[in-house]
């Protein structure tokens, strides 16, 4: 029996580590066993083509004593922390949006085209998102849902439809529920990135940042050879935070936020990760409930995937590295001429990105 994921404290989960191999839950239960742990859940990922094992710590030693105890065990072929990860929102009228990336409102459609939303769950009633979901997974299976905002706002800016028109309406909307009161683990979104690419995903929108996790890189790297492209949130903590991971991992396009008149959000992260800005500063989303003005890289992030989705739906699918760079090549620069730590390549252009040969 799978326990439910633990209460989540700091940058790391307090009592938990992650751990590959190549034998099944018999070979987990033994390593358990040996070192006084406890196996939580074990799983065959598909992306990473090992069964990862959750091992919880019942006598609280510290993460890194565990890990180091289990440096010299064989069977082992990684070893990390469950790290901690974030949503991106920040505290905050028309949708800018549209205009502001050179997207035609009444033209846009990702039709035929596959997004995955790892985020909250949604609110299924929302008139924007009704019947848009085409496949629901649920990676907190026991946790009880009580937050559906964020993940609503994320799949609505990117999939919305009737009064509030998303950024790519008609997609093929994969929605993996991840987070509950703003946090999840690396294991949890392990669980939730196995599935979209499953599913058949061909993009995937991360509006959540966490630190570097080695098993979480893996899986991206693995995802991104296999032609799916990452969109990530460069992370609302400020000019001198670290960098924010998944944007920071090589290939995820790392997205930051802009208001309407393309000056960068001020609580943005910065730094040579960042690829491309985009509407994030008081753009308006579904909420459950109705509507309201959002703030964030997360919703940046949306838009960008919602916009690749049109550029998918005209043509252009090919693989994630030239797709970045067509984007970065067609981008309006922003701030200091060329790339820069701020907007990156600048601000994403769908019109251009569409039009170049």
């Amino acid at each position: 029996m799978v326990e439910p994921v633990r209460a989540i404290a700091g940058r790391i989960v307090p009592d938990e580590v992650l751990v590959t191999l190549d034998g099944g839950a018999g070979v987990a239960t033994e390593i358990a066993q040996q070192f006084g742990l406890e196996l939580r859940s074990a799983r065959v990922s598909g992306l990473l083509g090992q069964t990862v094992a959750r091992f919880g710590i019942p006598d609280g030693r510290p993460v890194s004593i565990v890990l180091a105890q289990l440096a010299d065990e064989g069977r082992l072929a990684t070893r990390t922390p469950n790290h901690v990860f974030e949503l991106q929102q920040a505290a905050g009228l028309v949708n800018y949006a549209f205009e502001r990336i050179a997207l035609d409102a009444g033209a846009a459609s990702g039709e035929n085209v596959s997004v995955a939303v790892i985020d909250t769950a949604f609110d299924p009633e929302h008139p924007a998102l009704k019947d848009a979901v085409a496949e629901n997974f649920d990676a907190l299976p026991d946790m009880p849902v009580e937050d559906r905002g964020h993940g609503t706002s994320i799949s609505g800016l990117i999939a919305g439809r009737g009064a509030f028109r998303g950024v790519a309406p008609g997609v093929r909307l994969l929605h993996a529920r991840a987070f509950e009161a703003g946090v999840s683990s690396a294991d949890v979104l392990l669980a939730a990135l196995d599935w979209s690419v499953e599913q058949g995903a061909e993009i995937v929108n991360m509006s959540f940042v966490g630190p570097e996790n080695e098993l979480f890189d893996a899986a991206c790297a693995n995802a991104m050879a296999r032609g799916v492209v990452l969109v990530a949130a460069a992370g609302n903590n400020g000019p001198g935070a670290p960098f924010g991971y998944p944007a920071a991992y090589d290939g995820v396009i790392a997205v930051t936020a802009t208001d309407a008149e393309d000056r960068l959000m001020e609580q943005a992260n910065r730094g040579r990760y960042i690829d491309l800005s985009a509407p994030g500063v008081d753009v308006m989303a579904p909420v459950p409930g109705g509507m309201d003005a959002v703030t964030g890289t997360s919703f940046a992030a949306a838009v960008v995937s919602g916009a690749i989705a049109n550029l998918m739906h005209s043509g252009k699918r090919i693989e994630p590295q030239a797709l970045s760079e067509l984007l970065a090549t067609t981008a309006v620069d922003l701030g200091a001429p060329g790339r820069d730590n701020d907007f990156g390549s600048g601000l994403i252009n769908a019109r251009a990105a569409m039009d170049a040969r």
